[in-house]
C-alpha cells in the first residue's frame, strides 16, 4: 500500500524546520547571506515558497513549468513570479546548448533547431556535437526555442541551500528524503537530547573544510590523478575530530589509489603522513614492492612493539618473515593460531539457482533438537546493539547533531569506545550480575524498529535472540562484546555464517556453535581468521566446515 501524507505541504514544512534548528543552534556561524535567506524565506507567500522546495529537492539547477505541476501549489508561473525580487531563482534563463538538450525531448530539438531528416534519426549526443560548433554562446530558454508553450526557471541558490542541507544533517550524503520516510513511519529514530556541545560543526571553517573535503571526495570519484588532488587536500589536522577523521580516510584513499598505479615513492609519502588505520601496514607494504627492505623493516620493527589493532597484528605475521628473508636476518618463531574443528562435508549438489552452500549445510546439519540459522553478523551485533543501546546512543558531545540519525556520527573512530567508557562499563556489567537478559528484552520491547547500526529487527525475531541467549554463556557475550568494541568498523563483520543451538539440553548444559561455510575453492577472509582464532583462543566452540559436491569428491 502507498502511504500518503494528509499534509500536502508537509515538505515545505520540513524546509522550514530544518532553517528553524539552524537559526536555533548555528546562527553564530552563519554568512550573513545565509542568514538574509533564513529571515526572508518564511514571509513569502505559501505557494512562492513551495515552488521553491520543490526545486531545491529535485536534481539540478534548470527546471520547466510543466515539470513543477503540483496541485496544492497552483499555477508554477504565478508562485515563481512572487520568487523574483529575492534573486533566487529567474525566468527565462540564459543556459548554454548542453543545458538545453538536458530540458529538451529529442523531437523538441528537431524542432527547435530545424534539423534536417537525416540529423534527426542520429542520437541525442550525436546531434550536440554536430550543432555544439555553430553554438557556443549561451542566450535565453526562449531563444533557443522559439514558439516553445513552456517557461524555463533556474534556481541561483542551490549551493546556499546545500550548505544549510550540510549544517543540519553534518554531511551531504542524507537529503530531504530523510524527514519523508520519518513522517510515513518507514523510518524511526532514537530521540537524542541536544546540547550546545554536540553541534556538529563549531567554527564557520568546520563548515568551510567540510566543503573543500567534498570537493576533493568528488573528484576522487571521478577518478582525477591522485596528485592533482593532494594539491587541494588540506595536509594540516583540522580541530574537530569527526572532520579530520573524513580527511585522513580521503588521504588514505588517495595513497591507495597510488599505490595501485605503482607510484611506490608518492604512495609511501602519503601513507607516511596518514594516521587512518591501515596506513602504516600499506606503508610497509609499499617499501617493500619499491624494495626498500631495511626502511620496511624498521617500520615493521616499530610496528611489532605495538600493533595498532588485529588486523595490523595479523599483516605484521606475513610481512615479517618475508622481509627477514630479504635482510638474511634469522627466522623467528612463528606464531601458531588456536586449533579450530574442522568438518568435511560431502553433498550433492542441488539443482537450480537459487541456493547457496551455507543454506546446503544448513539444511543438512539442522534437527529440531539442534535447530540451525543463518545469522553471519546479524546475531552477534544485534546482541551487542540490544545489550549496549543506552552507550551507543548516549549523548556525548559530537556524536548526534540532528533528530536523523542512524547511529553516533563517531561510530568508527578509534577513540569511540573510550570516550563512552563508563557507559559500556555499565552495560557490560549486566552481563555479570545476569541482568542483561531483562535489559535486552526492555531494549527489544521499548526501542523495536528504531534505526540501529548493530541491530537487524527486520533479520531477526525475538524467539531467535531469546534462544541465543538460553545457549550462549554470558561471559561468552561479553568477549564478542568486549571485541568489537576494539575496532568497530573492523570487527563487526567476520562472524561465522551459521549457529547451531542444542536447547533441550538442561541447563547449564546448554551450548552452541558457530559454523563457517567453505564452499568448493573458497578460503577464508582475513577478517574471518581473525574471528575464528579468538573465539577458538577463548574457549568459544566454532567450527569450519569445507563443502565438496558429492561428484567432486568422486
Amino acid at each position: 500500500m502507498i502511504r500518503v501524507l494528509e499534509n500536502e505541504f508537509y515538505y515545505l514544512d520540513n524546509f522550514q524546520r530544518v532553517l528553524d534548528w539552524i537559526a536555533g543552534r548555528y546562527a553564530d556561524l552563519l554568512l550573513s547571506e545565509e542568514q538574509d535567506f533564513i529571515d526572508r524565506f518564511p514571509t513569502l507567500p505559501q505557494a512562492a515558497r513551495a515552488l521553491f522546495v520543490r526545486m531545491v529537492m529535485r536534481k539540478g539547477h534548470l527546471f520547466r513549468a510543466s515539470k513543477l505541476n503540483y496541485a496544492e501549489i497552483g499555477c508554477p508561473i504565478e508562485a515563481a513570479r512572487a520568487l523574483l525580487p529575492t534573486g533566487w531563482i529567474a525566468i527565462d534563463p540564459e543556459i548554454s546548448l548542453d543545458e538545453v538538450f538536458d530540458l529538451l525531448l529529442k523531437p523538441e530539438i528537431a524542432e527547435a533547431f530545424r534539423l534536417p531528416p537525416a540529423q534527426r534519426q542520429a542520437r541525442k549526443h550525436e546531434q550536440l556535437e554536430a550543432l555544439r560548433p555553430d553554438y557556443a554562446e549561451a542566450r535565453a530558454f526562449s531563444n533557443w526555442y522559439e514558439g516553445c508553450p513552456d517557461t524555463a526557471f533556474a534556481i541561483l541558490v542551490k549551493p546556499l541551500c546545500d550548505r544549510l542541507r550540510l549544517i543540519f544533517f553534518g554531511n551531504l550524503s542524507q537529503d530531504w528524503t530523510e524527514f519523508v520516510l520519518s513522517d510515513l513511519g518507514l523510518f524511526r529514530y532514537e530521540q537524542v537530547e541536544f546540547s550546545a556541545a554536540s553541534r556538529g560543526f563549531r567554527r564557520r571553517a568546520d563548515i568551510d573544510h567540510y566543503l573543500q573535503l567534498h570537493a576533493c571526495k568528488e573528484r576522487y570519484y571521478a577518478e582525477e590523478p591522485a596528485l592533482d588532488i593532494l594539491q587541494d587536500l588540506p595536509r594540516h589536522a583540522f580541530d574537530n575530530d569527526w572532520l579530520d577523521s573524513r580527511r585522513e580516510r580521503l588521504l588514505f584513499q588517495l595513497g591507495q589509489q597510488l599505490e595501485k598505479g605503482k607510484d611506490w615513492e608518492q604512495a609511501h609519502a602519503v601513507y607516511a603522513q596518514c594516521r587512518y588505520p591501515g596506513a602504516r601496514g600499506r606503508a610497509m607494504r609499499v617499501l617493500e614492492k619499491h624494495e626498500k627492505f631495511g626502511e620496511a623493516w624498521a617500520l615493521y620493527e616499530q610496528a611489532s612493539a605495538a600493533p595498532e589493532s588485529e588486523a595490523e597484528r595479523q599483516h605484521l605475521l606475513r610481512i615479517g618473515p618475508r622481509l627477514a628473508r630479504k635482510l638474511g636476518h634469522p627466522k623467528g618463531p612463528a606464531r601458531r593460531a588456536a586449533p579450530v574443528n574442522r568438518l568435511d562435508l560431502s553433498l550433492a549438489q542441488p539443482g537450480g539457482a537459487d541456493w547457496r552452500v551455507e543454506g546446503v549445510v544448513l539444511g543438512h546439519l539442522h534437527s529440531e533438537e539442534a535447530p540451525v540459522f543463518y545469522v553471519e553478523n546479524a546475531l552477534a551485533n544485534s546482541l551487542f546493539g540490544l545489550l549496549c543501546w543506552p552507550a551507543i546512543f548516549a549523548a556525548i558531545p559530537g556524536a548526534f547533531f540532528h533528530p536523523f540519525h542512524r547511529g553516533p556520527a563517531d561510530l568508527y573512530s578509534a577513540d569511540f569506545h573510550q570516550r563512552r567508557r563508563k557507559e559500556f562499563d555499565a552495560c557490560l556489567a549486566r552481563l555479570d550480575d545476569g541482568s542483561h537478559r531483562d535489559a535486552m528484552r526492555a531494549t527489544w520491547e521499548q526501542k523495536a524498529g528504531l534505526q540501529s547500526p548493530f541491530v537487524s529487527w527486520d533479520y531477526l525475531g525475538w524467539d531467535i535472540v531469546e534462544l541465543a541467549l538460553d545457549c550462549i554463556p554470558a561471559a561468552h557475550l561479553k568477549l564478542w562484546c568486549q571485541r568489537i568494541l576494539q575496532d568497530v568498523r573492523d570487527n563487526r563483520t567476520g562472524f561465522p555464517d551459521l549457529i547451531q543451538f542444542w536447547p533441550q539440553e538442561s541447563d547449564p548444559t546448554r551450548r552452541y556453535n558457530m559454523i563457517e561455510v567453505k564452499g568448493p575453492g573458497d578460503r577464508l577472509q582475513d577478517n574471518q581468521l581473525r574471528w575464528i582464532d579468538y573465539c577458538a583462543t577463548h574457549g568459544m566452540p566454532v567450527t569450519v566446515c569445507y563443502l565438496q559436491w558429492e561428484q567432486d569428491a568422486a
